[in-house]
């Protein structure tokens, strides 16, 4: 177990700086305050950090830490940290360490018992769930939405339970064929694109999965998704759960009726099998072994 706090290091320190998803004015005083202060701002892009600082009116040293270097370049900064710099780490908008490359820069400063300060700031994750108005009280973060037709299935039916939110990051060359692929998987709940948050264009699109993979596939084929989008999916509704039960109890008849004209189980048996492969209870599997 390790403990560590900024109050134990009396200099050097790593600072997770959020920034701005879109808007300026959603930059915090301290976030502001630790630019400033900072000896060096690391960053996924210098160009887009860069922007940022000169916006803000702050001229800082700038240095390249994204997915491709932090393996390399990571113990070096920390060495500088353990040796008393302060260090400001940003990712290109919203929360470092979120889905993206301060995830490793912060676990490798707590094995090496550093000062970590994580400021708070604005993210899109907590944004769009909000954003959307579904009114399940928790939410899962699933990161960025598989690439892969047969992985996205897998994750949506790994999740189909789960009583939340479902929320993902996804590009706009691949929206389409995500809502698409959300559709099938979960045809009776509501779903929202959240996209461009917090900038001019911010929009966000609710409705049926089906309905809003239309919306997009139109617009995909108008040349009209571009910006950054927050994939948002409600939790499973009574309708959804009173169609899968029905769904359900349909597909045990059938196998009841197979099993009982194959002659090999007794009911007995056939009823632990229903309860164990269809989640029923005793008397909803006695009642469909001896109905059938």
């Amino acid at each position: 177990m390790t403990r560590t706090t900024a109050q134990e290091h009396s200099t050097g320190k790593l600072v997770i700086c959020p920034t701005p998803l879109g808007n300026l004015g959603d930059m915090t005083p301290r976030a502001r305050e630790a630019l400033e202060t900072c000896d060096v701002v690391c960053c996924e892009d210098t160009r887009v950090t860069g922007k940022l600082l000169a916006a803000l009116g702050i001229q800082k040293r700038l240095e390249r830490l994204d997915e491709a270097s932090l393996a390399q370049k990571a113990d070096s900064v920390l060495d500088r940290v353990e040796a008393g710099e302060c260090v400001c780490y940003c990712s290109d908008a919203g929360m470092p360490g979120v889905s993206d490359p301060g995830q490793r820069l912060i676990e490798r400063a707590y094995e090496r018992a550093l000062a970590v300060e994580v400021l708070p700031g604005g993210t899109a994750v907590a944004t769009a769930y909000v954003a959307s108005g579904f009114t399940a009280p928790c939410f899962y973060f699933g990161g960025f939405f598989p690439r892969k037709a047969g992985e996205r299935a897998a994750v949506l039916e790994s999740l189909r339970a789960l009583d939340a939110v479902l929320v993902f990051y996804e590009s706009p060359n691949r929206i389409v064929s995500a809502l698409e692929a959300v559709a099938e998987a979960f045809p009776l709940r509501n779903v929202a694109v959240c996209r461009e948050l917090t900038k001019i264009h911010e929009e966000v699109v609710r409705g049926l999965s089906g309905e809003v993979a239309q919306e997009f596939a139109k617009r995909a084929a108008e040349g009209q998704v571009k910006g950054e989008i927050v994939l948002v999916i409600d939790a499973p509704s009574a309708a959804e759960a009173d169609a899968q039960a029905s769904a359900s109890a349909h597909d045990a008849r059938e196998e009841a009726a197979a099993l009982l004209a194959a002659g090999e189980l007794s009911k007995k048996e056939i009823v632990a099998h229903l309860r164990k492969a269809y989640g029923l209870s005793r008397n909803d599997a006695y009642e469909i072994v001896h109905g059938a």
